[in-house]
């Protein structure tokens, strides 16, 4: 059978989030800027977010080895909500066309715990759309490993072939595939509109 249930990543999916929107500003240079974010706040510290560590912890980390960062450092913290620009154009609306026709919602996003709450209020959809949201920082664990999509399958009583898994990283499609998932390697909201009037569910 076709996929009836949709769970989403949030992420570069459902909102623009990019570190890219906030130290644009605070680095002006974007040469300079590109090496901080490959060198110093690099996507495998925040990672380290996304599986549970305390934010107090990763700043005075990266503060002690980069100590003429400090500012830039904090910044990641303190201004995080700078880095969401918006939703991400034409998602929402699908997610809304989704709800209205009744098709059950879920998502797996690679977030810290206290960032994601604090999102709600600026974005209540990820309270209201979903039926659960599994939150990577809370679990202690990250996408593609196939315990985060285990537990949302388990936690919800879900048959993974019926489930259509969206993702801006290929890694993580593969690892929704490895656990029976259906999966769409996210690019842009009007390819994914065909692929879900591909599946019946729009």
């Amino acid at each position: 059978m076709p996929p009836d249930t949709v769970v989403f990543d949030i992420g570069k999916v459902l909102l623009d989030w990019d570190p890219r929107h906030l130290y644009r500003r605070l680095i002006p240079d974007e040469a300079a800027m590109e090496r901080f974010l490959a060198e110093v706040c690099t996507p495998e510290w925040n990672l380290a977010q996304d599986r549970g560590r305390p934010w107090a912890e990763a700043i005075a980390e990266r503060c002690a080895r980069f100590p003429e960062q400090a500012a830039l450092i904090q910044a990641f913290r303190a201004q995080w909500h700078a880095m969401i620009a918006g939703p991400v154009p034409g998602s929402l609306e699908l997610l809304a066309a989704l709800r209205a026709r009744g098709v059950p919602l879920y998502a797996i996003t690679g977030h810290a715990v206290d960032t994601f709450e604090e999102s709600i209020p600026r974005f209540p959809f990820l309270r209201e759309a979903f039926r659960d949201v599994v939150v990577s920082g809370r679990e202690g664990v990250t996408k593609p490993d196939p315990a985060i999509y285990r537990l949302l399958l388990d936690r919800n009583g879900l048959d993974a072939a019926r489930c259509l898994f969206i993702d801006d990283s290929l890694a993580n499609v593969r690892g929704a595939e490895a656990v029976g998932m259906v999966a769409h390697h996210f690019r842009d909201a009007a390819t994914l509109a065909a692929a879900l009037r591909g599946f019946g569910l729009l």
